[in-house]
């Protein structure tokens, strides 16, 4: 007799529904059949009762059984008729594929948000609507009425905003390039997606930042990738530890987030910058430069991006809309060799055709707009006011439970909870307390660590927001 796996990650009820359907496929139990009664099922099966229960409601809900009050569970006439034919089981569909879904917290956060507009919300790590420029984009959305033929573009993205990141990525980041060698992308994430796919092959190894929001996105793992350390402190990476995973793994990219870097706020101290382009080029590595913080910087003089410091061209460099501007548009870019850009933008346009044009053209007019520059000063006084604003609460409301670096830009404070602190536990405590949150370990860290996104919320829900924080963890640590 069949026997549920307790061992194995699939639910109970799940192996159950899974096994009833098969024996009905195979005509064990034809159209219109009775089933065991719940109880009876769970006693043989050596389950609890509830289980089953879940089981038979996941088969109600195929339309493969139906239950009626007094007559027991059947096998359903009308779905079957004459012969066995029924809706595919999606479940299965759902779980397999090689595309992993979101790590388990990031599932959890999404969906308290979704059922609670009313959290304070810490864990989402973009710009509050306070801080975009939603005045000056609907004032150039009027402008310019966008009119005109809505076809497809060029894959490698819209040339007028191409050429305005040109000026742009001179003016601000020092970056000299042309527009041929920039790819317009849906975000940052896209251009990682694009890289994972396309330049890289399953079994590969690459070293990533420990912590690192790369630890957030598994893509890495669906493409195959083996992943391999670089810890941070204080200072960034040390360019030693590339040349020890290369000799070690054959390491074959490095990603890195030098300024600002996610979630720690770090930024790769400057002889190291010089140290790690010396190994990397010696070794003939390419890093992949995701730089979205380095506009927030708050005294306005922004870290040169390794790209700028590139003369043999193995930095491929991604930027975004999203931190400085409106993560809604979904306007990202690469700077990379013209070769790269052809064999991404051909994949690009396999996905979908390349970008929709009219948030391209949008993205452009605002680059090239006499608005630029006013923003980013607002946006950085504004980021660095939430800044000391959350700093100030923490200190009032936990003081001597939580240590953090102070960041000189980016939207995050990177926060170590002194004592031992369960994730799971504080972070549901934190969402029936109004507040969320994002834990560390979504970051590759140990437990213990929690990522404030103070960019998002308005400034005057920050203080009550720590206050709910710290309700929770002491209620967690009792």
């Amino acid at each position: 007799m069949w026997m549920p796996d307790r061992r194995s990650s699939q639910p109970l009820y799940q192996q159950i529904a899974d096994d009833i359907e098969r024996r009905i496929a195979y005509g064990e139990f034809p159209p219109g059949s009775l089933l065991p009664s719940e109880r009876k099922l769970a006693a043989q099966l050596g389950v609890n009762r509830s289980t089953v229960i879940l089981a038979y409601a996941e088969l109600r809900a195929l339309g493969i059984i139906e239950s009626r009050s007094g007559s027991g569970t059947r096998v359903s006439k009308y779905k079957w008729g004459a012969t066995p034919k029924h809706t595919p089981n999606w479940h299965r569909y759902v779980e397999g594929g090689s595309f992993l879904p979101n790590v388990a917290f990031l599932r959890r956060i999404r969906e308290a948000l979704q059922q609670d507009s009313t959290l304070i919300d810490f864990a989402s790590g973009e710009l509050g609507a306070d801080l975009s420029p939603v005045e000056e984009i609907n004032a150039l959305i009027d402008e310019n009425h966008y009119t005109g033929y809505l076809g497809y573009d060029n894959p490698q993205g819209f040339l007028p905003l191409r050429e305005a990141l040109v000026s742009f990525l001179s003016q601000y980041r020092g970056i000299q390039t042309t527009e041929s060698s920039i790819l317009i992308t849906s975000g940052s994430q896209q251009s990682l997606y694009l890289i994972t796919q396309c330049l890289l092959a399953p079994g590969d190894a690459v070293a990533i930042e420990d912590p690192s929001y790369c630890y957030s996105l598994p893509m890495f793992q669906s493409a195959g990738l083996r992943l391999f350390r670089l810890p941070v402190d204080q200072h960034g990476i040390r360019p030693e530890d590339v040349r020890a995973l290369y000799k070690k793994h054959r390491i074959k990219m490095v990603f890195l987030n030098p300024n600002y870097q996610n979630p720690t706020g770090a930024v790769l101290d400057a002889e190291r910058r010089a140290e790690l382009l010396h190994v990397t080029s010696e070794l003939g590595l390419p890093i992949v430069e995701d730089d979205p913080f380095s506009l927030t910087v708050y005294d306005g003089n922004p870290p040169r991006p390794l790209k700028s410091m590139d003369s043999l061209g193995s930095v491929l460099y991604i930027g975004s809309f999203s931190k400085i501007a409106a993560s809604g548009l979904r306007v990202g870019w690469m700077v990379a060799p013209h070769s790269v850009v052809d064999r991404l933008a051909d994949a690009r346009q396999q996905m979908d055709f390349g970008l929709s044009v009219v948030p391209q053209k949008v993205a452009a007019q605002f680059l090239k707009s006499a608005y630029t520059r006013p923003h980013l000063d607002r946006l950085r006084m504004n980021l660095l006011y939430k800044r000391d604003v959350a700093i100030e609460a923490l200190q009032r409301e936990l003081p001597g439970l939580v240590s953090f670096p102070v960041p000189q830009g980016g939207l995050h404070l990177w926060c170590k909870i002194l004592p031992e602190v369960n994730d799971g536990k504080l972070l549901e405590e934190a969402i029936r307390n109004g507040v969320i949150f994002a834990p560390g370990s979504v970051y590759g860290s140990d437990s213990g660590y929690v990522r404030f996104t103070y960019a998002r919320p308005k400034a005057e829900e920050i203080a009550p927001g720590i206050a709910a924080f710290a309700a929770s963890l002491r209620a967690v640590l009792g």
